[in-house]
């Protein structure tokens, strides 16, 4: 694997285009865009204040910048330089900014949610959206860029519209059957809306693109329930991670729990998975790979668990993340309360793959988007690969990492995204 040098970077405000060719990173108020293949400076642009968050248009065009304490974002163009655009949200203020997914949108959620600008570069229109609900999702386009779902929030209920991003009209809109939304998300192939309630009651609702309710999911009835939603790439799959500590996987035909993935603090050949099926359960359990210790262990296997503190808000236990990876074949899962443990699952067979412990706690972990390869990070200087046929960890060379404490969530992202080629930066 291949080093660059370190780069300067504020904010971990490092992205590769979506096109692969080129790397944007701020420093302060200032944006650099560099060549991936060279990594030479392209261009350098000044901004008005310091960049608080970055993003890239769909098409590598344009990339945004906003200024969320003085509510302004300015849009710079690669193909031309000398152009740009400002956008000032004025008193009103400025929480979010976001590109539209054909990239010559923008959408800027004002402060306490008031309503949602877009602003069109192409006519210069404007149009407005009232009432978005500050929620943990609330907004989620269809995989195609067709349509976008809000959630709502009006007289204490909540609703849905369904927006045509052409022109932004209204296509749909409607009530949900939950108390507080938390979030929503198309399947990617755009057919299905999963709409989920807050971690106090457990319910997970799919609707049809023209408002139908086509089911209700409930694990069970107790409170904290649904902490993490995922579709697979296919749509075949809708991935609940709960605060029970299990993952339950629903099929796309009967809207059923199919599968349901446990993380128990001894791992067994008895506890690691249980399939559904005419009430008769399947137990299986493949081996356990340890990154760390270059080895494969036999069972049983004692899993490092932090025990969350009752007393505290927002408690460190439930299944947080929900990965796929690109080929439907994998899914990969975190435990809160399990903080240095990945689990890999097989979507194949529906068991266990392989578990990954690693010294001190992950802090990201992100799918190669070509191959079924796994990339994780935990806070020291290794990158930590996983496949099927086996795992390395990459240590980063001591004068790249001089000065910096870390291999960060940003940098796996930048080293599957720029193909092999690791492009490490400096915190400032």
């Amino acid at each position: 694997m291949n080093f660059s040098e370190v780069f300067k970077q504020s904010n971990q405000l490092c992205k590769v285009s979506p096109d692969g060719k080129y790397l944007a990173t701020c420093v302060q108020y200032r944006l650099v865009v560099r060549d991936v293949s060279t990594l030479q400076i392209m261009h350098l642009y000044t901004c008005l204040d310091q960049i608080s968050h970055m993003e890239w248009s769909s098409d590598s065009l344009f990339i945004l910048c906003a200024m969320y304490k003085r509510g302004l974002v300015q849009v710079w163009s690669l193909e031309q330089p000398d152009w740009h655009c400002k956008i000032d949200e004025g008193s009103i203020g400025l929480v979010s900014s976001r590109w539209s997914p054909d990239g010559r949108h923008i959408l800027n959620t004002t402060e306490f949610h008031l309503r949602i600008t877009v602003w069109s570069l192409c006519t210069k229109a404007v149009s407005y959206i009232k009432y978005p609900k500050a929620c943990q999702k609330g907004i989620d386009f269809s995989r195609d860029g067709s349509y976008m779902a809000l959630a709502e929030r009006r007289d204490c209920k909540d609703f849905v519209s369904i927006f045509v991003c052409d022109d932004w009209h209204l296509l749909r809109h409607f009530e949900t059957e939950t108390q507080d939304l938390a979030g929503l998300e198309w399947s990617p192939n755009g057919c299905v809306l999963a709409v989920w309630d807050s971690c106090l009651e457990y319910k997970v609702l799919l609707y049809s693109l023209d408002g139908r309710l086509l089911s209700t999911y409930s694990a069970y009835e107790w409170s904290l329930g649904v902490k993490s939603v995922s579709w697979s790439p296919s749509s075949q799959f809708l991935a609940i991670g709960s605060y029970d500590e299990k993952v339950r996987i629903i099929n796309h035909i009967t809207w059923k729990k199919i599968a349901q993935f446990q993380h128990p603090a001894t791992v067994e050949s008895t506890k690691a998975v249980s399939i559904e099926s005419s009430n008769q359960f399947c137990l299986i359990i493949n081996s356990l790979l340890l990154p760390h210790l270059d080895e494969i262990c036999s069972l049983p296997v004692q899993v490092p668990v932090v025990k969350p503190d009752p007393d505290r808000a927002n408690p460190k236990i439930g299944v947080s993340v929900l990965a796929f990876s690109s080929n439907n074949h994998y899914l990969a899962t975190k435990n809160d309360n399990m903080a240095s443990v990945v689990w890999v699952w097989n979507m194949q067979m529906m068991s266990l793959q392989a578990v990954l412990e690693q010294t001190s706690a992950v802090r990201c972990f992100q799918w190669d988007p070509c191959h079924p390869r796994l990339a994780l990070c935990t806070g020291n200087t290794k990158l930590y690969l996983w496949s099927p046929g086996g795992c390395v960890a990459v240590q980063v060379p001591t004068e790249v990492c001089e000065g910096i404490p870390s291999v960060t969530d940003m940098d796996i992202i930048l080293v599957i995204l720029s193909k092999r080629r690791f492009i490490h930066s400096r915190f400032i």
